[in-house]
């Protein structure tokens, strides 16, 4: 279980520079270390856009809330997140920046060369009007994260949100739109909707379950060193998520309420 470098959450941070395709306000930074410079990137809270179906909710608190929930269950699926209020653009999360290489576990393939094992997922037709087929792999890193994206109740696990780090292991990055109380449920990872889910994986989140409900219970309450607060509903709809997922034993499937994959889906 990875926990935040203490120097990410209180070490000096220099801004490097804007990732200018993020839809909020992320910046490229670093934090001055014992043993060198750490990368990583800083979600001030001053850079978010308000959303119609997340009003008032501080996105990037939900980032670090994810994280943690990832640690409830001993899953390295997100890159140590921490809340600082000292960033030179106020308060917001930082987290290690991942330095993805290049075989990706969600990928879009030319018709008719999806590999053996993968998961097709889409299909549709590339900029040049060939047909193209938006696919990933079958591994249990990303059966986790698809518990893990339906507990935090994950609105936008986009192909580009899953990176492949250096040592094959998979990271998730972008947690902002989650914890809504409504079913928002969107991604690209439905490979196993509706199968049963593995007897391991069960009692992982068998064994993680008591801590779920307690970090849950603490991020809806007023304490000061929470960097915000879920709703009443929304704790209450994160603790029924865990309760319908166990009860059920399969992998979420799609609801009819709300379109299933985010868009761009890439």
């Amino acid at each position: 279980m990875t926990l935040p470098p203490q120097a990410l959450a209180s070490g000096d941070l220099h801004v490097l520079g804007r990732l200018a395709e993020a839809s909020n306000l992320a910046l490229l930074a670093e934090v001055a270390t014992d043993s060198g410079p750490l990368r990583c990137i800083y979600k001030p809270l001053s850079g978010e856009r308000p959303l119609w179906d997340f009003p008032g909710a501080a996105l990037a608190a939900r980032e670090v809330l994810t994280a943690e929930v990832a640690r409830c269950f001993g899953w390295d699926l997100v890159p140590p997140t921490t809340w600082r209020e000292d960033g030179p653009f106020g308060a917001g999360m930082c987290q290690v920046w991942v330095e993805a290489v290049e075989d990706d576990p969600v990928a879009l393939f030319p018709a008719g060369s999806v590999p053996e094992g993968w998961y097709e997922i889409a299909r549709g037709h590339g900029a040049d009007g060939a047909p193209i087929v938006l696919a990933h792999e079958s591994s249990p890193q990303l059966q986790r994260m698809v518990i893990l994206d339906a507990l935090v109740n994950n609105a936008d696990r986009k192909g580009g949100h899953v990176l492949r780090r250096a040592d094959g292991s998979v990271a998730g990055i972008d947690h902002g739109v989650t914890f809504h109380a409504e079913n928002k449920l969107r991604t690209v990872l439905w490979g196993w909707a509706g199968q049963p889910i593995p007897t391991d994986l069960l009692a992982e989140v068998a064994d993680g379950a008591e801590a779920f409900r307690v970090l849950v219970e603490e991020w809806g309450s007023d304490t000061p060193h929470r960097a915000a607060h879920l709703s009443t509903a929304e704790v209450r709809a994160a603790k029924d998520r865990l309760e319908d997922l166990v009860d059920a034993g399969t992998f979420p499937m799609p609801g009819a309420e709300w379109p299933s994959l985010p868009w761009p889906p890439m």
